[in-house]
């Protein structure tokens, strides 16, 4: 059941209606059955996965719990001296590392098997092929369960923070599954935190005409995203992107272009439909995206992009790699080896390398997705690197800074190189991706540009108006924001112009939003995640 069909509306439709007008005590329950409902619609095989990762990760948070609460009252029942404390704090740890592990690999080795295995046989065969071995393995043809990526990330994060002793398990199952399973974050996040959803999931929410308004509102801007710009932009991009000897040069700057833009606004539309229609059910779940398109750095536009995933990786991973025993015992060697100063970098480099890897292997499983994220890797680490340089660079030169000219230089600098970077998602390998960005650069021609060749690539010139058009509202929009609350802004305005407003944006959608067969319109890029 995609976001963006008519199945999807009316299941909503009629959630919300049942969801205000039973007890509210049961609201959860009717949560969690439409939640499953929700992913049942997918088949109902891919269900037997998240019942596993959730009953797994509940009886090992249980266990984690219990034993932490053993620990503490050991040592509160017992006077011993701050060695002994510590000694037997360790011993304990290992024990319930044990148990994590036993988590961390049930649930990441269902995932790996399930996204990939046909990775692994695809190379395999190909070292058969090149060492000119007959056998061929065959790929298997497993379903995908929806949003895998996300809730595994997710209950693994709550079991680690159970392991960490920084809350409380959850003992009732009902309540836990509905953290793991709440529908409108399933698709693509965001990822979030157990303390933080807790109380929401499960409290009382009562009628609140402002607050769905609000959502309401928000999974419209989403639809406007989703259907009038991104699902516009993905007919040039997959032309430009699977016809690389015909669409060269100069095309490869606009599948570029395309791409970059098509991808945030398929994206962010669909963490605004899902971040709507969580508020219209009276849950408050963390924005995703900080106007990542106005960043100055790599570095600024991956604090603000993705953010929930992001944050998953530094504390999850980024921070324990970098101060792990090997990792400590390379910084050693590297600091009486190669100088105290590159040894210590030396935790930085491995943490974020692992973690660039991570993502890049999150997002797909081919070689042009963990090329994509060691190069954001090094091109980050690079930044970094070259700091002291614009340290010194911005001191001599005072007076750019503010500048809105130079700004716009940074900002189009880091597009730039994120976009280039991203040609490795829509060309699929890295030799097409090379090959293509050097056409860009030695056959460059404006002539496409004027002689109505960019009506050739599945948009013609009321959809290229429709486009620009829905992008500067976009733009609009995004500026407004820095002021704060669009919405809220919007709501101290009279309530013609209100209504006016929003019955426009919804005409627009209506009118100009580009469908599919029973208003499927193309999936959000991040479901395959």
């Amino acid at each position: 059941m995609l976001l963006v069909s008519y199945e999807f509306l009316l299941f909503f439709i009629l959630l919300v209606m049942l969801y205000y007008v039973i007890p509210g005590r049961a609201q959860w329950v009717l949560l969690l059955a439409a939640s499953y409902f929700f992913f049942l619609s997918g088949g109902w095989k891919p269900v037997i996965f998240i019942l596993i990762t959730t009953l797994s990760t509940w009886i090992l948070g249980l266990k984690l719990g219990k034993r932490n609460q053993a620990v503490t009252a050991y040592i509160k029942e017992n006077q011993l001296s701050r060695q002994e404390k510590k000694e037997y704090r360790i011993r304990q740890k290992k024990i319930s590392w044990r148990w994590l592990l036993m988590g961390l690999w049930l649930n990441f080795g269902i995932l790996g098997v399930l996204k990939y295995t046909n990775f692994i046989l695809g190379n395999m065969n190909g070292i058969f092929y090149r060492i000119s071995t007959p056998m061929q393995l065959k790929r298997v043809d497993w379903i995908l369960p929806l949003g895998i990526s996300y809730y595994t990330f997710q209950s693994m994060g709550y079991l680690i923070d159970i392991y960490r002793n920084k809350y409380k398990p959850e003992k009732h199952l009902g309540h836990f599954a509905l953290f793991i399973s709440f529908f409108p974050q399933l698709i693509q996040g965001p990822i979030t935190r157990f303390d933080e959803m807790k109380e929401q999931l499960t409290a009382v929410h009562f009628l609140n005409k402002r607050q769905i308004a609000f959502g309401l509102q928000r999974m419209l801007w989403g639809y406007f995203k989703k259907l009038i710009v991104a699902d516009r932009l993905v007919h040039a991009v997959t032309a430009i992107g699977q016809n690389p000897e015909q669409y060269r040069g100069s095309f490869v700057l606009v599948g570029m272009i395309c791409y970059t833009l098509q991808i945030y606004a398929d994206f962010s539309g669909g963490i605004d439909i899902v971040i709507g229609a969580a508020q219209v059910l009276g849950i408050k779940l963390p924005e995703n995206f900080e106007r990542p398109y106005f960043s100055k750095t790599v570095g600024e536009y991956w604090r603000r992009w993705h953010m929930s995933l992001m944050t998953w990786l530094r504390e999850y991973i980024f921070y324990p790699a970098s101060v792990c025993g090997p990792v400590t015992r390379m910084t050693r060697w590297g600091k009486e080896h190669l100088g105290e100063a590159l040894g210590r970098r030396i935790p930085v480099y491995v943490a974020t390398l692992i973690v660039w890897f991570v993502t890049g292997i999150w997002h797909g499983a081919s070689w042009n997705f963990v090329f994509w994220g060691l190069l954001n890797g090094i091109v980050l680490l690079l930044s970094s690197e070259m700091a002291p340089w614009q340290k010194r660079f911005h001191e001599k030169h005072p007076g750019l800074k503010g500048k809105t000219w130079f700004s716009l230089v940074q900002i189009g600098r880091t597009l730039l190189v994120l976009s280039v970077i991203q040609t490795l998602e829509y060309y699929g390998s890295v030799s097409r991706m090379l090959t293509m960005q050097f056409s860009m650069l030695t056959e460059f021609s404006l002539k496409p540009w004027t002689d109505g060749s960019l009506f050739t690539i599945g948009l013609d010139g009321w959809d290229w108006l429709v486009v620009f058009q829905g992008l500067f509202l976009m733009l609009i929009v995004s500026l407004w924001q820095r002021k704060g609350s669009v919405r809220e802004r919007i709501a101290q305005k009279p309530e013609m112009f209100r209504w006016t407003l929003w019955a426009v944006l919804f005409l627009l959608v209506i009118t100009l939003g580009t469908y599919g067969h029973g208003f499927e319109a193309s999936q959000f890029i991040y479901n395959q995640f």
